[in-house]
């Protein structure tokens, strides 16, 4: 009978040959496994550190251009509205907008004239007026406020502090509702800030709320009056009187937000336009008019608009 030899030590059968290869197969595709996991691996934590990284950014990347609110201090309902037709998301509903985003004005002021607007940027630094008073007005709610200007403005911090304190002074200003009180302070605890700013800055400013000012108008968000050099300077085409009393119209607006007052419209014709009505879109059939009550402490308000 025919004997079949073992095969010589060290050498495999052809059985075993297909079983070691595919041994090797298995280790190989188990290799391409780990190395593709490990790469998929790679790519998510690059994905979402990205991610991460974009989520914390400032978004404006430049200098530092903000006066960080007062301690403690966030943006109020009163404290998120502007001159724009902008509104920040919160109020956008109100008005029709998409909830979250903000409504923006479909066309900017007209321009004011001859008078110069002064630079249109700034260094994004502000420069705090030294100058403080007393105490104005009776009301037992007391609003301590300091007055910053915008360097490369070419506006002087303590002037411009002396105007505004003037304003918020004045018999026909908001100190005549017997509850509003205010002190203008050079440092130290206080609970707005008045800033002037180039227009840049502004839309900067008041765009970190949700707020479109278009390089052209004023707003009150967090703990900030912001008021646009170029109103300041120019006035509106809207409004006939002097400059002076133009700038009593920004502060009585933008402060009338800050303590709780919304916008207002035109009551009748030949009536004065209320402080708290968006003038400078026109007047509607009233008079020009910077102030929220008359000489006899009567209000001069209108019908509330959204």
């Amino acid at each position: 009978m025919h004997q079949t030899k073992p095969a010589p030590r060290g050498t495999r059968t052809v059985g075993g040959h297909r079983t070691a290869r595919r041994s090797e197969a298995r280790k190989a595709t188990s290799r391409r496994q780990r190395l593709f996991g490990l790469a998929a691996l790679a790519v998510v934590t690059l994905l979402a550190a990205a991610l991460v990284a974009r989520g914390g950014h400032g978004g404006d990347g430049g200098t530092e251009a903000r006066t960080r609110p007062a301690s403690g201090t966030s943006p109020s309902p009163e404290a998120t509205r502007t001159e724009a037709r902008g509104r920040p998301g919160a109020a956008a509903g109100a008005s029709g907008s998409p909830k979250g985003k903000p409504s923006t004005s479909p066309r900017a002021p007209r321009d004011s004239g001859s008078r110069d607007p002064g630079p249109k940027s700034g260094t994004g630094l502000f420069t705090t007026a030294s100058a403080s008073g007393g105490r104005v007005g009776h009301g037992a709610t007391v609003r301590r406020y300091t007055v910053q200007v915008e360097d490369g403005s070419g506006i002087a911090a303590t002037e411009a502090a002396r105007q505004i304190e003037r304003v918020l002074a004045d018999p026909r200003g908001w100190t005549a509702d017997g509850r509003d009180s205010f002190q203008l302070v050079g440092s130290g605890p206080h609970d707005f800030e008045v800033k002037i700013a180039t227009p840049d800055t502004v839309d900067r400013l008041c765009g970190q709320a949700g707020l479109d000012t278009h390089g052209e108008v004023n707003c009150d968000v967090g703990s900030q009056v912001i008021v646009n050099l170029k109103r300041w300077l120019t006035g509106s085409p809207e409004f006939s009187g002097p400059v002076a009393e133009y700038r009593a119209l920004i502060i009585n607006h933008e402060v009338g937000h800050r303590i709780g007052h919304g916008h207002e419209t035109c009551p009748g014709p030949g009536r004065p336009a209320p402080a708290m009505m968006q003038q400078i879109y026109g007047l509607k059939g009233c008079a020009p008019n910077a102030w929220p009550y008359d000489s006899k402490g009567t209000y001069l308000g209108g019908p509330s608009v959204p």
